[in-house]
């Protein structure tokens, strides 16, 4: 790509992203169009100290180069002194050319700065007071954006009317790889063009090289042909559903599913930056007639998204943020059953385009979390990424799949453990077709060795622990019959071994008597009030459930669920002793008062408020329809 076309592009692409962060290290991530040499700044100018000033060597600065004109940057700086907890960080961050010349954050990105502000900034506290957290953010799902909301309160936190959030927790699908609208995939395709991302060699595909997708008949809303197809799965869908041979991939929504590494990286820009939207034209021109009147409609969506992006990136860069994959991140059903797992990494093709959104999370997000302990991951597989492309890509993708390592803490009072829900699973050794535990027994056990000895502990797993009694039944029905692909049955109770080792956990006395447990995924929020039947001296679990930041339960049917279960399961229901939770105590918390309903639908973020000892838990969604629901303990 020419020169000239370099000077049109935006030297910071995406970001940029504070990560993880404390009193000894400070991390940020961001994509620039170069391979720019960095100085990065910390400070406060309150306390009149510089905590770290100085041009980045190769140990604080990583980069991998993705495309022509893409480069993935992450920064770990150490501080000269530690930062005094309850400190604002304010950074600024300069690009250094090769021709001596310097290009400063805040002039780059005006709109980074909120009003009034000379460079931005972020809360240091190990003390969590209040953080932000949420799940699936779905661009072209009917409602406004959550992480706007992000934005808003950062805004009234830094003017001091409201106690800023400490950190932002996302808790899964952050990114839909399997579900993307055709006007997105239009963005795509030139973001793709106009950096230069690099394209790849296919193999067991009816394309031979990624560059050939866009030129493919089936390209937009018809990708199910493109995927492949695994025969076993007709069984099933042939019996109950009249259905015909299914794909491997199985979500309903995949008819723009992504494929190539270049898709998914520009994917990631295009979910959180406006940069290069501004760059790219969106037309209807390559979309088969027969899905135009769906592309126009989808347009309507993603421009209302795309408006509310510079107040996303703002929020970002103004926060400390974690993040940990769910399925969508990666494609619907990631590694629900042990069927599930032999036929897409039994086949190459199906292995590559998982192994390629892997590859995203690491660079975007997995990376992020405990650079420290991803660091082994990051020198076995830097090599693989050259000027020219990624070579021996089937090797990367391996090594991605083969890490075990995404689960991460952080050492905030109270301790903050997050789950990895799906690369960990404890397998079905009955049948191909029952749903795999969301953790195995070894990665329990090493989740219960994190516990001991703690207080109190904010625990975040993708999945609520404790969710709706009514719909995991469903969810074992269909299971029963060979259906768990289609009902979606990822819960932590459709496994026995996993659950019987989850609820011993809470069980055991030597874990913290306090527990939050943070979860998303159904698109629907509630708050559970937890204690164990016939034991004093109970711990007291907490389970909140925020879902989604843009994506919402079909309203008539959730209101139906929420009715149906509190007749079947109400307090003294005998059914309540045919669960695996016989033995405990669950009380439904009332959003903002209600007389009867137990779940709350809204496209919005959840905002809790805690003591250190996690003994006073206040759950809040945040709507971005204005509304607040606060959920209400019952005394």
């Amino acid at each position: 790509m020419s020169e000239n076309i370099l000077t049109l592009l935006p030297k910071i692409i995406a970001g940029p992203i504070v990560r993880r962060a404390s009193a000894r290290q400070v991390c940020f991530w961001l994509i620039t169009n170069k391979a720019y040499k960095f100085s990065v700044k910390l400070f406060s100018h309150q306390q009149q100290i510089t905590w770290f000033d100085a041009q980045l060597d190769d140990k604080q600065h990583c980069q991998i180069q993705v495309g022509v004109h893409a480069f993935v940057n992450f920064f770990t700086l150490e501080p000269n002194i530690d930062i005094l907890c309850g400190s604002r960080v304010s950074y600024d961050i300069i690009l250094l050319d090769n021709d001596g010349s310097k290009s400063y954050l805040g002039k780059l990105i005006p709109s980074l700065l909120y009003l009034g502000q000379a460079y931005p900034s972020f809360l240091i506290r190990r003390q969590i007071r209040q953080m932000l957290h949420g799940s699936c953010r779905k661009p072209h799902h009917d409602s406004d954006d959550g992480l706007v909301i992000v934005d808003q309160q950062i805004k009234l936190g830094l003017l001091d009317q409201i106690e800023p959030p400490d950190l932002l927790m996302m808790s899964g699908d952050q990114v839909y790889t399997d579900d993307v609208a055709g006007p997105t995939l239009v963005a795509i395709k030139q973001t793709i063009d106009s950096l230069g991302l690099f394209h790849e060699e296919l193999e067991g595909s009816t394309i031979s090289n990624s560059k050939e997708i866009f030129e493919h008949t089936h390209c937009f809303y018809q990708r199910p042909e493109l995927l492949p197809d695994d025969p076993s799965t007709t069984n099933t869908y042939s019996q109950f559903f009249a259905g015909k041979r299914k794909p491997i991939f199985t979500s309903v929504n995949a008819s723009n599913h992504l494929i190539s590494l270049a898709e998914v990286m520009a994917m990631y820009i295009l979910t959180w930056s406006p940069e290069m939207w501004r760059r790219v034209n969106i037309s209807d021109e390559a979309i088969p007639e027969l899905f135009k009147q769906k592309f126009a409609e989808e347009q309507t969506i993603i421009e209302n998204f795309v408006a509310g992006l510079d107040k996303v990136r703002r929020a970002l860069a103004h926060v400390r943020v974690y993040m940990i994959f769910d399925d969508h991140d990666i494609t619907d059903d990631w590694n629900l059953t042990r069927g599930w797992e032999d036929a897409v990494y039994g086949n190459l093709f199906a292995k590559r385009i998982v192994g390629n959104a892997l590859v995203g999370y690491w660079l975007c997000q997995g990376w992020g979390n405990d650079p420290d302990k991803l660091k082994p991951l990051f020198e076995s597989c830097r090599a693989f990424f050259t000027e020219k492309g990624v070579i021996q890509h089937d090797m990367l993708v391996q090594n991605l799949l083969d890490w075990e390592h995404w689960h991460y803490c952080l050492e905030t009072s109270p301790k903050l453990v997050v789950l990895d829900t799906r690369t960990q699973r404890w397998r079905s050794e009955s049948s191909l077709s029952k749903p795999s535990g969301l953790m195995d027994w070894e990665a329990l056990c090493e989740l219960q060795q994190e516990l001991i000895g703690q207080e109190a502990v904010i625990m975040v797993s993708a999945a609520p622990i404790f969710g709706v009694k009514l719909i995991e039944t469903i969810q074992r029905i269909f299971t029963f019959f060979g259906g768990a692909l289609t009902v979606d049955a990822e819960n932590w109770m459709a496994h026995k071994g996993t659950a019987s080792v989850m609820l011993n956990i809470f069980r055991n006395r030597k874990t913290p008597p306090n527990f939050v447990i943070l979860s998303g995924d159904v698109h629907y929020s509630f708050v559970y009030d937890i204690t164990l039947r016939f034991r004093h001296n109970s711990p007291n679990i907490t389970q909140i459930t925020s879902s989604g930041i843009k994506n919402e339960f079909p309203d008539k049917l959730l209101k139906w669920f929420d009715r149906l279960n509190r007749i079947l399961y109400s307090k003294y229901s005998p059914l309540n002793w045919f669960t695996q939770r016989r033995n405990m105590l669950v009380r439904h918390r009332k959003p903002n008062a209600h007389k009867l309903a137990t779940l709350s639908n809204g496209s919005g973020i959840g905002l809790l408020k805690i003591d250190q000892a996690c003994s006073k838990v206040e759950a809040q969604q945040l709507c971005t329809s204005g509304k607040v629901v606060t959920f209400i303990k019952k005394e």
